[in-house]
């Protein structure tokens, strides 16, 4: 199983994300998946203080309260390892020093937990001092409340910056980086992130693993329309480029038989400094294509293959 870093959480192959909970899937539908997923031995769940939507429309807080009130029903705590971030949500942005502290009591609160094991600053923030940002974090580690600190949309320099302020303070370091990455979204981590993060031994974690849907192959010229939020955004992928790593994905997935999807993660999992690639599943049958990428091996020729018909 993939190690994070330098720490001592031991992780499933692949991530799931709850990202969908209470948005495109409501509670039974997410603890179905869940289970499922529990079930074929993940224990890695990533979420958000801003995930998922409420009655009322409220945004925020329900993915992490349909999370834990799954761990509190199934008495497995001990057992899964939870990811969740702060800084993005409205009336809990930013990373200053209270709304870290305040956005921390509020997710274990929904979480119905003790511990945040990898709590992430969402995104970056300008307007905080970096000192003030890892040292609140240190308070947290301190008091038990969190495990790991890690970093989600920072640039290489920002990360560096971080850092060092961690150290300057005395606080401890980001551990991993959560970052948009995929074999069509390369250029913002294989630039200069994935030097720095392989210089510093650092984990990384990349989201949106299949490009919001397109490396499923659901989109294709003359296919038929996919119901989907995010359908208009994947479609966007289905330029020359993203065409030729259909076409790609396909001839892998074809010679393993298995679906362009469980190719696309394994690839992604294969790439330096990748510990395990976070995706998510709206529906329970969506889930088998993303759990094959965890024992699906590549051949060098393979990678060679879709790393250059996404190349461009």
């Amino acid at each position: 199983m993939p190690r994070i870093s330098s720490t001592d959480l031991d992780v499933h192959p692949i991530c799931l994300g709850a990202n969908t909970f209470g948005w495109t899937s409501d509670e039974a539908t997410a603890h179905a998946v869940l289970d499922a997923y529990a079930a074929a031995g993940g224990d890695f769940v990533d979420t958000a203080d801003r995930y998922g939507f409420g009655p009322s429309g409220r945004r925020g807080g329900v993915s992490e309260e349909i999370l834990g009130r799954w761990v509190a029903a199934r008495g497995i705590r001990d057992d899964v390892v939870i990811a969740t971030k702060v800084g993005q949500l409205d009336g809990v942005r930013g990373l200053s020093r209270g709304t870290i502290l305040r956005g921390a009591e509020d997710s274990l609160r929904r979480l119905g937990t003790d511990r945040i094991d990898l709590y992430y600053a969402h995104a970056d923030d300008p307007e905080t001092p970096l000192a003030e940002t890892m040292a609140a974090f240190g308070e947290l580690v301190t008091a038990g409340k969190v495990r790991y600190v890690a970093a989600s949309n920072y640039s290489a320099a920002r990360l560096a910056e971080a850092q060092q302020a961690a150290d300057d303070v005395g606080a401890p370091r980001f551990v991993a980086l959560q970052t948009h990455y995929n074999l069509v979204e390369r250029a913002g981590f294989e630039t200069e992130l994935r030097g720095y993060v392989a210089a510093e031994n650092l984990s990384v974690l990349p989201y949106n693993s299949l490009a919001r849907g397109f490396l499923t192959g659901k989109y294709r010229d003359g296919g038929p329309a996919v119901d989907s939020p995010r359908a208009e955004q994947a479609a966007a992928y289905l330029d020359d480029r993203g065409r030729r790593v259909l076409g790609a994905l396909d001839a892998v997935a074809a010679s393993h038989a298995v679906a362009p999807a469980s190719v696309a993660i394994a690839w992604l999992a294969a790439q330096p400094s990748v510990a395990t690639p976070i995706s998510s599943a709206r529906t329970i049958e969506q889930l088998p294509d993303l759990l094959a990428a965890a024992t699906l091996e590549l051949t060098p020729a393979e990678l060679d293959l879709l790393t250059e018909a996404s190349d461009g």
